[in-house]
């Protein structure tokens, strides 16, 4: 089950993003916002970093307008390593080598299409395991 969040800067982006997953088949709890009207990212930034923190979920999707702000907020959660990425080459590489749990993007940066195929490979990408990494996330927690 994957998390999804975001506030009303994120909501269209938010929405598109949870019926491309339900499509695919993957099930998502969307912890809002539920609507346009102007609301506060870290409430909703950090409810989807504690489904996935808490073990609920497997990973999380948070959106904001530039990603930056709702990315903040979910780091702030014990064992949340959440990547702030504008293409899929990020989105690879942040599952690969950091074993990401979350994802953050940002609704007024990158566009519809671009966003399916970072969330795609975000979702598709598997941890390498491997050693020099697993000892680098190790680090990173403390």
């Amino acid at each position: 089950m994957i998390a999804i969040g975001s506030d009303h800067g994120g909501y269209e982006l938010k929405e598109k993003i949870k019926k491309h997953l339900e499509d695919r088949g993957i099930e998502v709890k969307d912890v809002g916002c539920s609507g346009r009207e102007s609301c506060d990212y870290p409430v909703f930034g950090h409810a989807a970093a504690k489904e996935v923190a808490d073990g609920g979920c497997e990973k999380g999707i948070v959106i904001c307008t530039t990603g930056i702000g709702i990315s903040i907020t979910a780091n702030k959660t014990a064992g949340i390593r959440c990547a702030l990425c504008g293409d899929t080459m990020s989105a690879k590489m942040t599952r690969l080598h950091n074993d990401a749990n979350m994802l953050a993007l940002g609704a007024g940066v990158v566009g519809e299409m671009l966003a399916m195929e970072i969330v795609d490979t975000f979702i598709d990408t598997p941890f390498s395991q491997e050693e020099r990494h697993i000892k680098r996330i190790a680090l990173i927690e403390g």
